[in-house]
């Protein structure tokens, strides 16, 4: 079998697996709210999920590295499709409570956190290094589409057939993956693994790379910055913003929604198809800076839904961009025999800053930024002048905050030297052949 249908297959296996997943918790989600009326207890699933992957990932690294990518991929899938199964089961015997979810969610967590490395670390050993880029401009069209459909073909079974049929479609895509991944998949052995480690081992050997590669490590400490003011806004406080600002107009989110999934698409394709810059440090923290600097700032100054829209465009289109830079950049920057620690610690910081910007981005929305509009000094009264007299004056302060932040940081990590010196290897060479 060729390289292409390999890493296609393995593409699109985890894509269809991906989308059932997110299915299944969007169900689950709604269920929880429906039988307990509260957001405590779906924002309490939310942490039941993160709280684990964050925590596993201390230590799964080392284990990722030593054992056969293939196997691991194909046993967490098992481990989640059975969940599914629990669930099912759960629900025909009417046995079904939230204390069962929280445990399944326990579960969930830390099979994705064991699966995220080794498919980080397999997709590198299988699609060339010239197609990177390719392969993650395909990754961004899966995700954002994903996105868009999901809600929607998980709300349209529920309201037909009710939860267990998601439960059974996300059965079904996993019965393909795994099937994918058994017959056609094929991903390359590594060396002879090392000696046991401790159980935090690895996790500090991802940090000690780390700390003598710091151009890699400020590439991670960049994503990690990315999804924390995500959370702080886009995923928590976009929705009540525009819903607050159009006079709760459903339709109006709806449309803004659609456009930031859009434009994620978008970009995955230009990505997948057009040749990428040569200099990888550039466009990783230019395209980022671009999408807070035209994103959140419009997202914050926008009062309608023209300009909401292309805010969301704006905010997306850039990322995929963002995404294959860091992926080239790590996957040529750091040994195959490592990558799995390095990928663990960076999603130990992922995981764990995405409950922290999901929990601050609404207290502060609710506690400071909305009574700061509302105080009627004399800053706060220039603030309203320039964002709008409107109920959400005070989550676009958010908007505003992030895009200053993110748009400065990006710019200040792409000056670092270290971060420059990762571009290095490929001018050099470049210098060679010329």
């Amino acid at each position: 079998m060729n390289n292409k249908t390999n890493y296609i297959s393995f593409w699109l296996s985890q894509a269809v697996s991906e989308l059932g997943s997110m299915m299944t918790s969007y169900a689950l989600i709604i269920w929880a709210y429906q039988q307990s009326r509260s957001v405590m207890q779906v924002s309490l699933l939310t942490f039941f999920t993160f709280a684990p992957k964050a925590i596993t990932s201390f230590f799964i690294g080392g284990f990722v590295d030593r054992h056969d990518k293939k196997k691991i991929i194909m046993l967490t899938d098992t481990a989640s499709a059975l969940c599914s199964v629990i669930v099912c089961v759960l629900l025909y015997t009417q046995k079904m409570n939230l204390s069962y979810i929280y445990v399944i969610n326990i579960v969930l967590g830390v099979m994705e956190a064991i699966q995220s490395p080794a498919s980080s670390v397999a997709l590198g050993l299988i699609v060339p290094e010239d197609k990177y880029e390719k392969i993650s401009g395909l990754s961004s069209i899966s995700e954002n589409v994903s996105v868009v459909l999901y809600p929607m073909l998980a709300s349209a079974l529920m309201g037909f057939f009710g939860i267990a049929s998601v439960l059974m479609f996300d059965i079904a895509t996993f019965l393909f993956a795994i099937t994918v991944m058994f017959f056609v998949i094929q991903i390359p052995k590594e060396s002879d693994p090392e000696e046991e480690e401790g159980m935090f081992d690895g996790f500090f050997g991802g940090v000690k790379f780390l700390k003598e590669n710091k151009g890699v490590l400020y590439i991670i400490i960049c994503m990690t910055l990315m999804n924390f003011l995500s959370r702080l806004s886009y995923e928590n406080i976009l929705s009540p913003m525009i819903l607050a600002r159009s006079n709760d107009n459903e339709m109006v989110l709806g449309i803004v929604t659609s456009f930031i999934g859009a434009g994620g698409i978008v970009g995955g394709v230009l990505v997948s198809t057009l040749k990428m810059p040569k200099n990888k440090v550039k466009m990783l923290f230019y395209s980022a800076a671009l999408s807070f600097a035209f994103g959140d700032l419009l997202m914050a100054f926008g009062q309608n839904v023209f300009v909401w829209s292309i805010a969301g465009i704006a905010a997306s289109l850039p990322i995929p961009f963002t995404m294959a830079a860091q992926s080239v950049l790590i996957y040529t920057n750091v040994r195959e025999d490592i990558q799995g620690r390095v990928f663990a610690v960076r999603n130990a910081m992922k995981f764990a800053a995405i409950p922290m910007g999901i929990l601050l981005g609404g207290a502060l929305s609710e506690y400071l930024f909305e009574p700061f509009v509302n105080s009627g000094t004399e800053v706060s009264s220039m603030i309203v002048r320039l964002l709008g007299n409107t109920d959400g004056t005070g989550m676009a302060i958010m908007f505003l905050c992030t895009g200053i932040t993110g748009f400065a940081s990006c710019m200040l990590l792409s000056r670092s030297k270290q971060v420059k010196e990762l571009s290095m290897p490929v001018e050099e060479d470049e210098t060679q052949a010329a």
